[in-house]
């Protein structure tokens, strides 16, 4: 009987302390290491406790990275100790007790409907539901945690409002890592006007993703719009408003986490390196702080300084940015016109109004009729369909570097003249920069080539004008003192004779005669003639010779009388 106990004992040890895939009523997870876990293994849920502290929570986590926790079921009422046991009843209510048998935390049903079988299952996608056995559709669910988010939007989740209950569901930070209850951010929709996504630091938004404009939220950066790797649904009817991302490769895992300070950035899961890695922040710019440059004017990263005024307007004062601007010229109600924007976000949508079965066109009749409207936009960018119009002061405007959406911002019909004036001008003077730039690169090219060639030129003619001045020792020891073995023959100018100089160059002496009556001056001013006169195919004259009334011309020496017929004539 003994033995039967103790074997009695082991198996329930042995089978409440292995991971489960279902609960069924009258199951429950003990703290200690008991788990569920998802079909596929992705998701884990049990007891754990965050960072340092000592306190024990019901959560969700990535059992590949079981600190990466996603949701936290008691998050506003911890449990002191280890004996914490979480139960599934009959009525599909999932119930936290602590040491006490008292009630820490229990799930509330979203339907007055009873159920007959339930079961608490978790979802591949990280979603914890109570739901029938064989029920799969969710609408059907009687409870599940992704109503519920902590800090994490998984892919599937959704932020949104219940219109007919009034219930929101929306991500807040933790206070601190080492405590998940509600911290001060929490990113959530924004009904009020046209609804927008924003994130808020208590009731004060202090970031704005934007409104969606039929292709992502236009708040945000183009180049981030929209990520490849999901499709996006924003859904704004009678009963409820939310926006939801779906992953469009299964394979892939990540996650969008707000941390305590506010700071919400995407993750995904990299296989290879086994650790989450930054896809993308939220507030990755200078620009991220909601109405930064207060109103009427735009903000753009990278600009000194950032904010600037639309155009039209003026800032409000030279000591505050944050001020904004005002217009130049107050608007007259009638006889306004708009000026188009194609690089500026969408402005906060709180105070606006949107129909979606208006064309753009009637959209700009109904704001010229109406005083208050300032600006106006399509509403679907995709369709090119809709209205949406600003009702007050347009604020928190990033300026892009490329176009986005059309913005038509209300002005007086005077700064519309003005501005058309100023931009013809602007555009008179992109004409003659783009025609005076590529003549004036053209006549600077040709300089640079006529400057290059008279160098180059001036380099042959001093090469061909450098000439050599020889003593008349160093002539007449290359000449054996004019010995008429070397004489060559002899004209009317002179006799002419074959020498060698130290080096071994032979050359060809033509000792001019003594009465040639050719002063020094004339005599080199000739020879720099010849030097300069010469070509390239005849003799060439190595330098002169001048003492006293002593005059010679020095030149190669050709072999094969070729030099005499030069020099003598044939």
């Amino acid at each position: 009987m003994e033995i039967l106990w103790w074997s009695t004992l082991f198996f329930f040890f042995i089978f409440k302390a292995s991971t489960l895939k279902i609960i069924t009523p009258g199951d429950f997870i003990k703290d200690g290491g008991e788990t569920l876990e998802s079909e596929n293994g992705t998701f884990e849920m049990g007891f754990f406790s965050p960072g340092n502290s000592n306190n024990r929570y019901v959560g969700i986590w990535y059992k590949f990275s079981n600190t990466t926790v996603v949701w936290v079921a008691n998050r506003e009422a911890p449990v002191s100790d280890n004996n914490g046991v979480l139960s599934f009843d009959n009525n599909g209510i999932l119930t936290l007790f602590n040491e006490t048998n008292s009630v820490v935390w229990y799930t509330n049903p979203n339907t007055s409907r009873t159920p007959h079988e339930p079961v608490l299952q978790l979802f591949d996608s990280g979603n914890l539901v109570v739901k029938e056995k064989n029920e799969d559709v969710s609408k059907n669910f009687f409870w599940e945690s992704f109503d519920f988010p902590s800090d994490n939007l998984l892919p599937g989740m959704k932020i949104g409002i219940n219109l007919i209950t009034g219930f929101e569901y929306y991500i807040s930070s933790w206070k601190s890592s080492d405590d998940p209850s509600q911290g001060q951010y929490s990113l959530r929709i924004d009904p009020h006007g046209h609804p927008q996504v924003v994130l808020k630091k208590g009731s004060e938004t202090v970031y704005r993703a934007g409104s969606w404009d039929g292709h992502y939220l236009s708040a945000r950066k183009p180049d981030d719009n929209p990520i490849p790797l999901y499709s996006y649904n924003f859904v704004i009817n009678e009963n409820e408003i939310y926006f939801k991302s779906e992953l469009k490769n299964s394979s892939f895992i990540s996650r969008y986490t707000m941390d305590p300070s506010g700071l919400m950035q995407r993750f995904i899961w990299n296989q290879m390196k086994n650790e989450w890695q930054v896809f993308s922040t939220a507030q990755a710019d200078g620009c991220s702080t909601y109405g930064l440059c207060g109103s009427y004017a735009s903000c753009k990263s990278g600009r000194f300084p950032l904010y600037s005024c639309l155009e039209g307007f003026k800032p409000k004062s030279s000591m505050s940015t944050s001020d904004g601007c005002s217009r130049t010229t107050e608007l007259g109600c009638s006889g306004d016109g708009f000026l188009k924007q194609r690089r500026l976000a969408l402005p906060d949508t709180s105070k606006s109004w949107a129909n979606g079965s208006m064309n753009l066109k009637e959209c700009e009749e109904f704001c010229v009729k109406k005083c208050a409207c300032t600006a106006y936009a399509n509403l679907d960018v995709t369709k090119g369909s809709g209205c949406l119009v600003w009702l007050d002061e347009l604020i928190d405007i990033t300026e892009f570097s490329q176009d986005v959406q059309p913005l038509y911002i209300r002005l007086p019909i005077s700064e519309l003249d003005k501005i058309q004036r100023k931009m013809e001008k602007k555009k008179a003077v992109i004409i003659a920069i783009s025609i005076i730039v590529p003549m004036g690169s053209m006549v600077t090219l040709f300089l640079l080539y006529k400057l290059k060639k008279n160098l180059s030129n001036k380099g042959k003619t001093k090469e061909k004008m450098e000439m050599q001045i020889f003593d008349f020792a160093t002539i007449a020891n290359a000449t054996n003192n004019f010995s008429s073995n070397n004489k060559l023959g002899q004209g009317g100018f002179g006799n002419v004779y074959k020498g060698m100089l130290k080096e071994g160059k032979e050359i060809a002496v033509k000792r001019l005669s003594k009465d040639s009556g050719q002063g020094f001056d004339e005599f080199k001013n000739e020879v720099t003639l010849i030097v300069k006169l010469q070509h390239r195919n005849l003799v060439k004259l190595f330098g002169c010779c001048i003492k006293g009334d002593e005059r010679m011309l020095i030149y190669e020496y050709l072999p094969n009388k070729s030099l005499d017929n030069f020099i003598f004539g044939s």
